[in-house]
């Protein structure tokens, strides 16, 4: 554990013994001992939340549910989000009260407020992509450990920024995508056993990439304060066709398709095939006359493309021993081989596991960044239209500067990264 965490522990289960010892209540509920299955105050892990409505609540939801769990406060840019979120989590946790009543969430629009909290522990970042840099690294700068929804970036360059600041401070940093284990857990086990022999070739199934956006103006909700939902992003006017569900499309707001399912599904084939924790790929065509599909060079030989997988599922590997799935044979089970995984309950469980032991959670920030690059490199092929070659040690193509400038993109002061 980082120095400045043990410190931060160890003045909380200081405060905490000495104002037990000088206003000791003649009653103790066994609920602030630790019994019940609700550990002591000082033993529990602070959260905030910055981006809650939609998934975020969704993903709050699924942190309350974990007894360890006290959350201190809630941060959005829409009023009503943020309200709704901070009623929710005093509403569970009255229920723990003698008098039905609860009032320990603060309610923030400014992300920097909640990431400043000198008695958090971890922040969850559930914001729109093009947000996700600023929010994190705002907090990991701030001792705050953090598990951020995917896809968890919305460049390169800000992927590689996120886990040279999550080393720096020593910070646990988990991804959000449950599927790459949870949903894609057969062809894990298949593929680390050998089924296929030497890889060769992959195929996934995936969305597109997103494009140029250009909406009318129309009023602005009341309690959303758009300006700060734009952030870093390029200013333009309110359409609810970006806020809250559709900025997806967005190519300023985010990947599309491609980054959002590709963080499950591009997440899960690398991890079958043992890619994801090595290097990006060293080449990347995008569909042409010789190339059905878009394809991925890898320096050791294999190559992925983008559509064509079989056997009703979104991925497919070929070898030198066969194919997984089998084409020809009905799907097997299959063998029972250990495949590091979750270190506890799902992958909520795996991050708050890994905030007490400071061990690395699944879904670290280096893999989640391998996996949303390789989206990212499609993206730029699709947008530029033409094959480049990429340098996977300094993450940067080479001989296209055209090409080599979406790496990055510029953000809107006073947004910077």
């Amino acid at each position: 554990m980082a120095a400045k965490n043990r410190s931060r522990v160890t003045r909380r289960r200081f405060l905490g013994a000495a104002t037990a010892a000088t206003a000791a209540p003649t009653i103790i509920r066994a609920s602030a001992l630790g019994g019940e299955g609700r550990p002591a105050p000082s033993e529990r892990i602070a959260m905030g939340f910055v981006g809650v409505g939609g998934q975020g609540t969704g993903d709050m939801r699924g942190f309350l549910g974990f007894p360890e769990v006290q959350v201190l406060a809630v941060c959005d840019v829409d009023a009503r989000s943020r309200e709704r979120a901070q009623q929710l989590v005093e509403n569970h946790y009255a229920q723990e009260k003698t008098s039905g009543a609860y009032q320990g969430c603060a309610a923030c629009l400014d992300y920097r407020e909640l990431c400043a909290r000198p008695d958090l522990d971890a922040v969850f970042c559930g914001t729109p992509d093009h947000w996700h840099a600023l929010v994190t690294c705002e907090a990991m700068r701030n001792g705050k450990d953090v598990y951020c929804e995917k896809p968890e970036t919305l460049t390169i360059r800000e992927g590689r920024v996120m886990v040279e600041t999550a080393r720096r401070y020593g910070r646990v940093f988990s991804g959000g995508s449950q599927r790459v284990w949870q949903d894609y857990n057969w062809y894990h086990r298949m593929m680390w056993s050998g089924a296929c022999g030497e890889l060769q070739e992959i195929w996934v199934n995936i969305g597109g990439p997103s494009g140029e956006m250009r909406l009318p103006a129309e009023p602005v909700p009341d309690g959303l304060d758009w300006d700060r939902w734009l952030g870093p992003a390029p200013w333009r006017p309110y359409n609810k066709g970006y806020h809250p569900f559709n900025w997806r499309g967005c190519r300023d707001f985010s990947g599309g398709g491609m980054t959002d399912w590709g963080a499950h599904h591009i997440g899960g084939a690398l991890f079958a095939a043992q890619l994801h924790d090595q290097v990006l790929p060293v080449e990347v065509i995008p569909p042409d006359q010789d190339h059905r599909q878009l394809t991925f060079k890898y320096a050791n030989g294999v190559r992925m493309y983008l559509g064509g997988a079989w056997g009703g599922g979104p991925l497919a590997f070929k070898g030198t021993h066969g194919e997984v799935p089998d084409r020809d044979k009905p799907r097997a089970a299959p063998p029972d081989v250990y495949i590091p995984n979750y270190k506890g309950r799902g992958i909520f469980g795996d991050f708050l596991h890994c905030v007490k032991t400071r061990q690395q959670p699944f879904r670290d920030i280096e893999i989640a960044h391998r996996t949303v690059a390789t989206c990212h490199l499609a993206n730029i092929a699709f947008w530029t239209g033409r094959a480049f070659q990429f340098d996977p040690v300094k993450e940067e193509i080479v001989g296209d500067e055209l090409a080599n400038r979406w790496i990055d993109r510029p953000k809107r002061e006073p947004w910077v990264l």
